[in-house]
């Protein structure tokens, strides 16, 4: 069977699964008004029964169980990934629309294939006094779409509201090979984003921790974007366990937009601003029956707390004051491809309302 660890599940077929199975209960308009909290728990638990049936038809079968991945199970892993779509197309396209606006640096180049993955920043160019600079990150993760479209719309559409206040350096696709074949890992079956320390075994981490240590100067505020699927569970995590050689444990996927705050400096009235902003694009993922949200506590409505410099993750690795990590969940049939970019937009614009806000009053 074939052993893919990314591919992320179609809106189509989560919506078309969905009403199969229930197309009673939405035959009738009288009953769907009468009990739309019990559709609500009746789609939530078929999307969950789909998200591990796909898992159990879904075995990852390299290695043997219980015993961690070696050279070999790892190459034969890589052997079937293949090519999805097209960095060049998708990516570097736009960045070099962006050149008449704003300087467009390589900041590097992965080696899998040389020159197919140089690697990009986009910076804000300086204009009067000192300000203070936002870190911006994409595609840490490749195969989490709208944090690298969400990047590049917000520099298409929504910076020069900003511009007069923050200096940016946005790296809207730190793995460019995980984007082309929709992996979270690296080539080495690596994940990037458990990857931000001294001795990386991650290119793409080492790289865009270089880039920023080059800039010279401190980070005000860094916001990671990136997406949390329903591929997570019925592919990913079975395939880390088999990598791992651990016992495979079924979870569930937050069924909607939430935020990860850092728990040494969790920052709540920033993401609670985050929130108020993504609402207005699309839903905020309510806590499982245990009050969590992918297995961690519900801090507040849709954010929970990582400790993120020790878990070596992308948003802990500057000593940003404001740091968040978005998550999108583009599989829900009620959110589009666009609505998801729009979310992330949405997210940084109020993050970056609330930021400037909070120097504004620092000042008085």
């Amino acid at each position: 069977m074939s052993c893919r660890i990314i591919a992320t599940t179609s809106h189509s077929y989560a919506s078309a699964s969905l009403t199969r199975k229930h197309s009673c209960l939405y035959s009738s308009p009288t009953r769907f008004q009468r009990h739309p909290r019990l559709i609500a728990r009746v789609d939530r638990v078929a999307r969950l029964t789909m998200i591990s049936t796909n898992a159990a038809a879904n075995p990852c079968t390299i290695g043997t169980p219980g015993q961690k991945w070696g050279p070999e199970e790892r190459a034969t892993w890589l052997a079937q990934t293949t090519i999805k779509r097209s960095y060049k197309d998708d990516v570097l396209s736009k960045l070099e629309a962006l050149k008449t606006n704003f300087d467009v640096v390589q900041y590097g180049e992965l080696s899998y294939s040389k020159p197919k993955y140089p690697l990009f920043a986009v910076k804000t160019r300086q204009t009067g006094g000192a300000k203070p600079t936002v870190l911006v990150t994409g595609g840490v993760h490749g195969y989490e779409t709208s944090g690298v479209h969400g990047a590049l719309t917000f520099l298409e559409t929504k910076i020069s509201k900003y511009t007069d206040t923050f200096n940016f350096v946005v790296a809207p696709c730190v793995s460019p090979w995980g984007y082309e074949t929709k992996n979270r890992w690296n080539p080495s079956a690596v994940d990037p984003n458990r990857s931000f320390t001294t001795e990386s075994a991650s290119e793409e981490a080492k790289a865009l921790m270089d880039m920023v240590a080059s800039l010279g100067v401190p980070i005000i505020a860094h916001f990671d974007l990136h997406e949390t699927t329903d591929s997570d569970e019925s592919e990913f995590r079975p395939f880390l366990s088999a990598r791992d050689g651990e016992e495979y444990v079924p979870g569930e996927i937050p069924d909607g937009f939430y935020t990860v705050g850092d728990t040494e400096n969790p920052q709540p009235e920033l993401q609670a601003a985050i929130i108020k902003a993504v609402k207005q694009v699309t839903h905020i993922a309510p806590a499982d029956r245990d009050g969590n949200l992918i297995g961690s506590k519900m801090e507040q409505e849709g954010v929970i707390n990582y400790p993120l410099k020790e878990l070596f993750l992308c948003a802990g690795l500057t000593d940003a004051k404001f740091v968040t990590t978005t998550e999108v969940y583009p599989d829900s049939p009620n959110c589009s491809a666009e609505e998801c970019n729009l979310a992330q937009v949405a997210a940084l614009t109020g993050a970056l309302d609330f930021v400037q806000q909070a120097l504004l009053a620092s000042t008085n």
